[in-house]
């Protein structure tokens, strides 16, 4: 019997131990930590404002390779070593989500990230359309 679960990769984009970037289980989608990884390069800019831009982007090339979008999502928590990023944070938001009445819940949370550059992790989870 075939696995109902389906690990989801980015290109250019892993985490240094054994696990997806995250997991889909019939309509449901939740991410692991996506973080601001370059993805054509593999590497993470130390710069806090590029690291929100690749972490947006490399959230929106897992919700493609999970097959949803930006529609589908429900729930997006911003992990932020520093929260003087919010206004990029609130930026890409905005490009992403520019519908008041259509937006997901947030949640942004300071922490140390694990990683010598990592400034910025993303979670979401999505629902898919029924099928």
């Amino acid at each position: 019997m075939a696995s109902r679960r389906r690990a989801i990769e980015i290109a250019g984009v892993e985490h240094g131990a054994p696990i997806p970037m995250g997991c889909r289980i019939d309509n449901i989608v939740y991410s692991s930590g996506i973080m601001g990884t370059d993805p054509s390069t593999g590497e993470t800019p130390e710069d806090g404002e590029a690291q929100v831009r690749f972490a947006f982007a490399n959230m929106e090339a897992f919700l493609s390779a999970a097959d949803v979008t930006t529609d589908d999502v429900i729930r997006l928590t911003v992990l932020l070593d520093d929260f003087s990023l919010r206004e990029f944070v609130n930026e890409e938001w905005l490009r992403l989500f520019p519908d008041p009445e259509s937006r997901p819940a947030r949640h942004a949370v300071q922490q140390k990230l694990n990683g010598k550059f990592t400034k910025i992790q993303l979670e979401c989870i999505a629902v898919a359309p029924s099928v």
